[in-house]
């Protein structure tokens, strides 16, 4: 995927107007990798032996892994613009990775893939705040 969201944005025939397009592909790409590995990290919760200990870090990992592939998909989109639905996509994004980012460190001392996830998910939170401050 290196490269592939840049490329795009690059491709894109109109003008992106003032946004910072380093923070934008950044903030797409950690969407979509955090969504890769809550979806991973609840189907890895779904095979453990203790199962019903991680039910909350499967439904925070659901909920994430749906915000942050709904979130790149409207920050991918650029025909129609509208800053109030960006900026909403954004704060819900960095909450719900900020959740599942809690949510699975507090699982990482005995699941490697809930450390894994915690991190993807504290780098896209981060993202998500940056690219939201570069609006404005």
């Amino acid at each position: 995927m290196a490269g592939t969201v840049k490329d795009m944005l690059a491709t894109y025939p109109a003008d992106l107007g003032a946004i910072d397009q380093t923070k934008l592909t950044r903030c797409i790409e950690a969407c979509i990798a955090c969504a890769q590995a809550c979806t991973a990290c609840a189907d890895a919760c779904l095979s453990e032996g203790m199962v019903g200990d991680l039910t909350k870090c499967i439904r925070t990992d659901m909920d994430c892994a749906d915000i942050c592939t709904a979130t790149a998909a409207v920050l991918s989109r650029h025909t129609g613009y509208d800053a109030n639905i960006t900026a909403a996509m954004l704060r819900a994004c960095a909450i719900a990775c900020k959740a599942c980012g809690d949510e699975c460190a507090s699982h990482a001392g005995m699941h490697e893939h809930c450390r894994i996830c915690a991190e993807a998910c504290r780098a896209c939170e981060q993202a998500c705040n940056d690219l939201l401050a570069a609006l404005g």
